[in-house]
Parts: C-alpha cells; structure tokens; sequence
C-alpha cells in the first residue's frame, strides 16, 4: 500500500486547511487510516482517525471539535478539515493506513504504512 498526502501550506491563525491521502494497492480501500503530526523536537503525535468502514473516529483532545476526518473508499481516500487552526498546529502531517476494518487505530504502531508527509505552518 502506498500513500500521498497532500493539502498542506501556510494559513493565518483561525484559518482552515484540508489534507487529502489517497491510497493505492490491494485492499487499501478496507485499511483504517490515520492523521499524525510532528513538530520539530517533538515526537510525532496522533490527531485523527478513522476506521475501514467509516463509521468509527476518533480525535486527540487537542483538535476535537475542529478537525474533521472523513473517508471515501470508492476514491481510496481519506480527509483531514482542519479548522479553527491554531499557531500549535504547525507541523508536517502524516496519514497512516492500518489493516483493520472496525477498529479505530491510534497508536503509531497500529500502522503498516505511511505517507511522506506534508506541511502544516499556521501563523499569528
């Protein structure tokens, strides 16, 4: 299974963003998929995730209720609206897919792969 994120950039502080990952390979369309961040100096962090189906999310107490993830297996991709951001959000994203179809999965080493990552900057 392979990963590309994209969407990300360099938005004021209150802004919103939306990071795509679509996935290609065999049964990638059932993976679980997952939002993680890394700031420099910091180690890398959960913020989203969804599970294979769809009908499980789960967020890290820090972006819920602006973040959004969603999914839409016909088009093997996943989402990430990211709202209300904030200057803390700054960091590159990475999505994650996991094999699991009911699970939500929101450790890093639930995930078998990982996209390349893509940049997050929020201004003041």
């Amino acid at each position: 299974v392979q990963l590309q994120a994209s969407g990300g950039g360099l938005v004021q502080a209150g802004g919103s963003l939306r990071l795509s990952c679509t996935a290609s390979g065999r049964g990638s369309s059932s993976y679980a998929m997952g939002w993680f961040r890394q700031a420099p100096g910091r180690e890398r962090e959960f913020v989203a995730a969804i599970s294979g189906s769809g009908g499980s999310a789960y967020y890290a107490d820090s972006v819920k209720g602006r973040f959004a993830i969603s999914r839409d297996n016909a088009k093997n991709t996943a989402s990430l609206q990211m709202n209300s951001l904030k200057p803390e959000d700054t960091a590159v994203y990475y999505c994650a897919a996991g094999n699991s179809w009911r699970a939500v999965l929101t450790t890093r080493g639930s995930y078998d792969y990982w996209g390349q990552g893509t940049q997050v900057t929020v201004s003041s």
